[in-house]
């Protein structure tokens, strides 16, 4: 038994590939690894479940539980903005399950038991950029498992993944994280999805279907960060349509507001929201990414946010772990 570290990049969520019941396969996330921000725990083996933050002890008594181990002692070392697109429940939970394994010299299983850490059910893309980062594809889940109620805890496997690649190294993402309500999370959010499945249009879905197959897999495939970000905006404004009742346009405000500001920089490209935002993200590249942060936090004054802005490389790997010796 020994300390570990973990430590993850947040993701991207670019949206889905189909929302129709009228389509034989449901959801199949579109997502990018990031290499920051970043959520990271230290986890010690213990007798119990210790930890200060509210949510990581939530997510260890769920790890302790899957793994089959007494206990576990943890402390969050940084954390990432909840519920504002970044992929922070995933993250976080994955992490605390990774690490608590390790800290009892187990194998993680990730994939195995992300549905017992109550992660996966919808979109695969949070799990397998914590795997493995890069851009993935997941395959969704069978549209006959669908149902108005939400499945029971850990029912379901984590989609696979049937697309991955990593994306240039100086490729950077432009995050901008206006200070907004958070984006719809839990019961909010199944209900919300919910909402959209039974009215989603099959057009939308056909028309996705080209788009990732014809423009954003070879995109990613051969490097090319204009048509990679042109493909990415498609999808994330496609998707917009499906969710337009439910926040109140293609991007939720102010995310619209932000959108509509950045697509006018010229080194920028692939603007779009994340999930279900506020998050707003871009790509371009490492030559000009000062000038993208500029026009950024020029965006969030002009429109009288608060915020962040982030840049970041596209993650070529999963989560990190660091083994040490048992702090006293």
């Amino acid at each position: 038994m020994t300390t570990a570290t973990v430590s993850a990049g947040a993701r991207l969520h670019v949206g889905f590939q189909n929302l129709s019941l009228a389509r034989r396969r449901l959801y199949g996330g579109v997502g990018v690894g990031l290499e920051r921000p970043r959520a990271t725990v230290v986890a010690d083996p213990a007798s119990t479940v210790a930890a200060s933050d509210p949510l990581v002890a939530e997510y260890a008594r769920r790890a302790v539980d899957a793994l089959g181990v007494p206990g576990i002692e943890l402390s969050l070392e940084q954390r990432l903005p909840r519920h504002v697109g970044l992929g922070s429940g995933t993250q976080l939970a994955l992490a605390v399950l990774a690490a608590t394994a390790r800290a009892h010299g187990l194998e993680p299983r990730v994939r195995e038991l992300a549905p017992a850490m109550g992660r996966g059910g919808r979109s695969g893309v949070g799990v397998a950029t914590f795997e493995d980062g890069g851009f993935v594809v997941d395959a969704g889940h069978p549209t006959s498992r669908f149902t108005t109620e939400p499945p029971a805890e850990g029912d379901w496997t984590v989609p696979p993944v049937v697309a991955r690649h990593d994306l240039p190294a100086d490729w950077r993402f432009l995050i901008v994280v206006p200070d907004a309500d958070p984006g719809r999370s839990g019961e909010n959010e199944d209900a919300s999805m919910r909402a959209v499945v039974e009215r989603a249009d099959p057009a939308v879905a056909d028309e996705l279907a080209g788009v990732v197959t014809r423009k954003l897999l070879p995109a990613a495939a051969e490097g090319r960060l204009e048509a990679f970000g042109e493909a990415v905006a498609e999808i994330g404004r496609k998707n917009g349509s499906w969710y337009a009742d439910a926040q109140g346009g293609v991007f939720r405000p102010p995310a619209g507001e932000l959108v509509a500001t950045l697509e006018d920089c010229p080194v920028l490209t692939g603007v779009g929201q994340s999930s279900w935002g506020p998050v707003v993200y871009g790509l371009t590249d490492a030559d000009h990414a000062t000038e993208a942060r500029g026009a950024a936090q020029d965006a969030l004054e002009d429109g009288g946010f608060g915020g962040e802005v982030v840049l970041s490389a596209a993650a070529t790997a999963g989560a990190t772990v660091d083994l040490g010796t048992v702090r006293k």
